[in-house]
């Protein structure tokens, strides 16, 4: 009997396609865990643009996963690399020592990634994406005699996962205020969602680029000196989809090059295809200091993040005795073999199937879809940019967020489809694969449902 068919493989198997017996065990990340095992939605299984539940319907995924699975589910070329690499070496260390998978994947970002951001630091996820970036960015002014320089700088609505570091630096509310003070010398620009005046705009608003002169503002209370880097999403996901006006982000780069301050990019939704090109940096030609990434990164597959850095800032490490350890941070599982495997696959995926230019070929035609929507009920904002979108929906009077959640429950259970809700918005981020017929499906049924909860 081969591995694949033994009675303990077969039991496991029949475990991940069942609804389990028992809910409580599992306390659930981002859940209403009460409300969600009353009624669970469960998936058994995936393939291509498609879950299937564990009551047997096939759902259709608008949100790539979690923003993660861009090249669909299920992919057999990076199935096969990870079950390949698993056979052959499970598990080495990065810390003094190595394989070869981390060098050669690394060497493959570094191309894809905008000059000069040619040095991949892993991690596991986004929110140590995010912690790693924000310590490399205070690490490189003290190696570089401006150790004063310790203030972060992040924004109004802003995501930048669940670390300490990720938390102090983001901007939603829910996310901050049970966990105490956070990290000191911490201060936000404002957003730039203002339905008033970009309401319904079709990609980038028009108005709001003046938004980025709030950091010279910062700059002037706590003078340039003291201030570290500025970390802010391209395209806040989230939040419920928050675009960059026109101009945006080019002006804060301008503002941090003006005052020394390194501009971090957090690209954990928008890298690798998301809003066409490999990243948001190279569809909006502005180039940051330090990009964080994970999700897409290995199709989320594999847990798996990294963090792009300029040779400025990976050289300025490169001094003092040879012997040294240069940067005292790092992860059990940086590099890890499955994971890089996963992630070398992905690459071939995105590269022979010409993923990243799907954001641009479909975007106007997803455009089109989306803004079809904007006379149902309730209907108050749309926003888009590339393969992703936002329908924000007028809140209830007995209480924000609960019209958003009745359409994310009733477009799974009634209409086989998968969307997020943040409060009242609905956010779509399908997987890169999809089709203008994937593309109307979804609409359809978003449509319906919307209707159907008016």
């Amino acid at each position: 009997m081969s591995a694949s068919q033994t009675p303990a493989l077969a039991d496991l198997q029949a475990q991940a396609t069942a609804a389990p017996e028992h809910h409580d065990a599992f306390w659930m990340p981002f859940t209403a865990n009460r409300q969600f095992k009353k009624s669970p939605r469960l998936l058994a299984s995936a393939e291509g643009m498609y879950y299937r539940s564990t009551d047997g319907r096939e759902i259709l995924d608008g949100t790539a996963g979690l923003w993660c699975v861009n090249a669909g589910h299920g992919h057999p070329h990076i199935v096969q690399a990870i079950q390949k690499q698993a056979a052959t070496l499970d598990y080495a260390p990065t810390f003094q020592m190595g394989h070869p998978l981390p060098f050669v994947l690394a060497e493959r970002l570094a191309k894809l990634a905008p000059d000069p951001l040619k040095h991949v630091f892993y991690t596991n996820s986004g929110s140590e994406s995010v912690d790693t970036a924000l310590k490399i960015a205070l690490a490189y002014h003290r190696v570089r005699g401006e150790g004063q320089r310790t203030r972060l700088i992040g924004r109004e609505k802003g995501y930048h996962g669940v670390g300490f570091g990720g938390i102090s630096v983001g901007g939603m509310v829910n996310n901050r205020k049970f966990f105490g003070p956070m990290l000191p010398g911490v201060d936000h620009l404002p957003h730039t969602l203002d339905i008033a005046r970009n309401g319904f705009s079709r990609g980038l608003p028009a108005h709001g680029a003046e938004l980025a002169n709030e950091l010279e503002r910062l700059v002037a209370l706590h003078d340039a000196s003291t201030i570290a880097a500025v970390i802010i999403e391209p395209v806040s996901g989230s939040a419920g989809v928050v675009l960059p006006p026109e101009g945006y982000l080019r002006r804060i780069r301008e503002i941090c090059d003006k005052h020394g301050i390194l501009l971090i990019f957090d690209e954990v939704i928008t890298g690798f295809g998301r809003v066409g090109e490999a990243f948001a940096a190279q569809r909006f030609g502005v180039v940051p200091d330090l990009i964080t990434t994970a999700k897409g990164l290995s199709n989320g597959a594999v847990p798996m993040g990294a963090v792009f850095a300029t040779s400025a800032i990976h050289d300025a490490f490169m001094h003092g005795p040879e012997g040294a350890i240069e940067l005292f941070h790092g992860y059990t599982y940086s590099g890890h073999p499955l994971a890089c495997a996963a992630a070398l696959a992905t690459l071939d995926v995105y590269e022979g199937e010409g993923l990243f230019q799907r954001a641009i070929e479909l975007g106007p035609y997803w455009e089109q879809a989306i803004h079809a929507l904007k006379d149902l009920p309730n209907v108050v904002d749309i926003r888009n940019f590339g393969l992703v979108g936002a329908v924000e929906l007028a809140a209830r009077p007995e209480g924000a967020g609960l019209r958003g959640y009745e359409v994310f429950n009733r477009a799974f259970f009634e209409q086989n489809l998968m969307v997020r809700c943040t409060g009242d918005v609905i956010a779509l981020s399908p997987p890169l694969i999809l089709n203008k017929e994937h593309i109307d499906r979804i609409f359809d049924r978003l449509a319906a449902t919307i209707r159907a909860t008016a």
